[in-house]
């Protein structure tokens, strides 16, 4: 089928027009020079065949969403929009590459990098879903990189808030890279479809091709719906990609959803391991801490306001607190007598109630020391390190270095079950891993700390000690 001619560019005020970029089935992409700020960007622009009321709602919802977060460093960004003068709705956005939906294709991506560039989108497709968001386009064509080399997703143009319902979307889909349950029309979207198509697209940057795609052999949309059904995907076929790395994509891609990762930060997470067991250092996770960082505009100003804790209240001067605890009978003034002074002590205005007899203070006494006894007996036992009840501790960090490179070990301090070590890079990133050593890329002359926890069950234990390491200049 032949390509259709690009549309006229639009003219913008403030933007001088420079030439294509490329075109899709609903807009094309031009580039532009901002007059001020002096910079090129790229300007996505509606077909005016296609706008209507619909489209015009669809790219409205597109801005808006790309507004709320391309604040993420994984996410493009989008600088602003509005409507040209002949009534086709635009974006102004940050200018990147398209060169590693290419480059896939013809060379093969070494591994780490790979791993890197699935931690910082997976961080990204994540921090959309706790916005409530699904991107329902998750491909290799929409990774595109900076001018930096930093990957950055984009194209949210047929995203969907998670509430929508299964009427009110209509959407085109990108097959080789789209769930067996959203290509059988059984879910129009959901955590899970998306954790399949980051694992294919993972996946096809590692093999250079899609996962259902035969070479040499037949690959027609109806073919590889077929083989999406089945869920059995070609093996990637690379000696240097890790049996734990194909293992983890085939899960991600199973052809039930419950046997999948919950979440694409769990994905994430286990890739993080893979790049542990490759030894290579630990890509960051970058989501979103705060609540106040996924709101909009309209509603920071209510969370940011300071508020009592609740149930607090503000402490009373010390006589109104005596005058009220007078009235209820719970304070007893204590009479002082200055030494020498010969006076005795006054009588207490208010009776104090029955005097206690030395003997029941006495058992008292001893009840009261032997309670505290018990419960530090039973704290000991309970937080010994290996315990069944408490969280151990870990000690003895090592640490060697190779060139800039720092290599922390230790031992296991009895780890159980599910539990994980979460390393903490002071001043950095933390990461959540199986394995009793990390890796960090330092700087000369700089000074690279960790702690290490364990965490069991989303409870994290005491850290270690920090182990510190200079890294020589030079």
């Amino acid at each position: 089928m032949a390509r259709r001619l690009p549309s006229q560019p639009p003219v913008l005020p403030g933007f001088s027009y420079v030439h294509v970029l490329g075109s899709g089935g609903f807009a094309d992409v031009f580039l532009y020079e901002q007059n001020m700020p002096r910079r090129q960007v790229a300007v996505k622009v509606m077909l005016s065949e296609v706008v209507n009321d619909q489209v015009r709602q669809m790219f409205q919802a597109e801005a808006n969403l790309m507004a709320q977060l391309s604040a993420h460093p994984a996410i493009l960004t989008v600088y602003q929009a509005s409507v040209s003068s002949d009534g086709r709705p635009y974006l102004v956005m940050e200018l990147c590459s398209a060169s590693l939906s290419e480059r896939y294709r013809r060379e093969s991506i070494p591994v780490p990098e790979v791993l890197r560039i699935a931690v910082k989108i997976g961080s990204a497709i994540e921090t959309a879903h706790r916005a409530g968001v699904l991107h329902r386009d998750i491909k290799p064509s929409n990774i595109l990189l900076t001018a930096y080399g930093h990957p950055v997703l984009s194209d949210f143009g047929i995203a969907s808030t998670l509430t929508a319902s299964r009427q009110e979307d209509s959407v085109g889909l990108s097959i080789p890279w789209s769930a067996p349950e959203v290509l059988l029309d059984e879910v129009p979207g959901s955590i899970a479809s998306e954790v399949w198509a980051f694992a294919a697209t993972i996946y096809s940057l590692l093999a250079g091709r899609s996962p259902f795609e035969l070479p040499g052999g037949s690959n027609s949309s109806s073919d590889l719906m077929s083989r999406i059904a089945r869920a059995k995907p070609q093996p990637i076929g690379r000696a240097d990609v890790p049996a734990s790395l194909e293992s983890l994509l085939r899960r991600a891609m199973s052809r039930r959803p419950e046997l999948r990762p919950g979440s694409v930060l769990e994905l994430v997470r286990e890739l993080q391991l893979i790049e542990t067991e490759l030894g290579v250092p630990q890509t960051g996770i970058e989501v979103a801490m705060d609540d106040w960082a996924l709101g909009t505009v309209a509603d920071l100003e209510e969370r940011t306001r300071l508020r009592p804790i609740a149930g607090a209240a503000k402490p009373l001067p010390a006589r109104r607190r005596r005058r009220l605890a007078e009235r209820a009978g719970e304070y007893t003034p204590v009479a002082t007598v200055r030494e020498g002074s010969g006076q005795a002590p006054r009588s207490n205005s208010r009776a104090t109630g029955p005097a206690r007899s030395p003997q029941l203070t006495w058992l008292i006494a001893v009840g009261s020391v032997l309670v505290v006894a018990l419960i530090a007996a039973v704290l000991v036992v309970l937080l010994r390190p290996g315990s069944g009840g408490g969280i151990p501790t870990v000690s003895g960090i090592s640490a060697s270095l190779s060139g800039e490179t720092v290599r922390f070990t230790w031992k296991d301090p009895g780890l159980a079950g599910n539990d994980r070590y979460q390393i903490q890079v002071i001043g950095g990133t933390s990461s959540i891993q199986l394995s009793p050593h990390f890796v960090v890329d330092g700087s000369a002359g700089e000074t690279v700390c960790i702690t290490v926890a364990v965490n069991r069950d989303g409870r994290t234990g005491d850290p270690s000690a920090e182990k510190c390491v200079d890294v020589p200049r030079g």
